[in-house]
């Protein structure tokens, strides 16, 4: 009896290839947003700050009232239709005020944030890609002007050029590009003698192609959580210097502008006094703890511990020569 083709008897060999084992998923490029999503504090911050964000940009084209008029028969209206938050000694109305507070805090922040990032990138490639008499003198010129307070430097800038919010965001800018410079220098050393550096310097690749392709990468995740900080002090920077009088203009929307008029009846009127300060400390917290979320969710290597942040925020690694 003849065997049908394709049988095979006990024993037999199949020629056959083995099945092979299915390739692996390339991780998505926006997987890190997920991770972030997941955690508490990562997801609290984004919130936070996207509701910053998008009420700047709605304020840039629509407040609920003009936040400069005066309205004298509404003063001290209590929260309400159409006044939501009430209004202020002269009848303005106050979520329109904060509103318009917002845009002026987006500004600052993203523009120290540019600033610092600018400057402290540029110092630490310098302390870090090039010779060693260049790199000792970026350590020493970075550890003198790390000495001086960002609010110091603020004021004085303010007593040179007068107050405005450009004093602010360059101030807060320059005070945390040196902190930047500090932190990402040490790290720029260390992923320089790593192995993929190393192979791809042997494969032709300049110092610039070097830093923009492996090691600003794998120094993100610090970068990141010290961008945060910064742009979390430019917020309070601007509010504490708008307060004293050295910040934003009088003609200019600002929360701590706002706080430093509304304080003088915080006796009479507390809950006029809470709003602009709910706000300074919502988005100072939110933009800390997005930078810790983004730290954790960027870092492959980082614990998913939610005190590993901040343990890595507060140490500041050795400075390589």
């Amino acid at each position: 009896m003849t065997r049908p083709t394709g049988a095979q008897t006990d024993g037999e060999m199949t020629d056959a290839a083995p099945a092979r084992p299915p390739a692996p998923r390339r991780p998505s490029r926006w997987a890190w947003l997920g991770r972030l999503w997941a955690l508490s504090t990562g997801r609290f911050g984004l919130i936070v700050v996207a509701v910053v964000a998008v009420t700047a940009l709605i304020a840039r084209f629509w407040t609920p009232f003009d936040p400069q008029q005066v309205d004298i028969g509404n003063r001290w209206a209590p929260p309400g239709w159409p006044h939501l938050l009430g209004t202020d000694g002269t009848g303005r109305d106050i979520l329109s005020l904060l509103m318009a507070g917002a845009r002026t805090t987006v500004f600052v922040a993203i523009g120290a944030g540019l600033v610092a990032t600018v400057i402290g990138i540029s110092l630490a490639a310098l302390g870090a890609l090039t010779v060693r008499w260049v790199r000792e003198s970026v350590a020493v010129f970075v550890d003198i002007l790390i000495a001086f307070p960002v609010l110091i430097i603020a004021m004085m800038i303010s007593a040179v050029w007068g107050g405005s919010l450009w004093v602010v965001i360059w101030a807060v800018g320059i005070g945390f590009g040196v902190n930047i410079a500090r932190v990402t220098r040490p790290e720029l050393r260390r992923v320089l003698h790593s192995d993929f550096v190393l192979a791809g310097r042997a494969s032709g690749l300049t110092s610039a192609q070097n830093l923009g392709r492996h090691l600003l990468p794998n120094v993100a995740p610090v970068f990141i959580v010290q961008l945060s900080w910064g742009m979390a002090v430019a917020v309070l920077a601007e509010a504490g210097l708008s307060y004293l009088g050295f910040g934003a203009p009088v003609t200019e929307p600002s929360w701590g502008l706002l706080l430093a008029q509304l304080q003088q009846f915080i006796g009479v009127h507390p809950l006029s006094v809470v709003w602009p300060g709910l706000a300074i400390t919502l988005t100072v917290l939110g933009l800390n703890l997005l930078g810790d979320g983004l730290r954790e969710a960027t870092d492959p290597t980082l614990s998913r511990s939610p005190f590993a942040t901040r343990r890595a925020r507060l140490h500041i690694p050795e400075v390589v020569s």
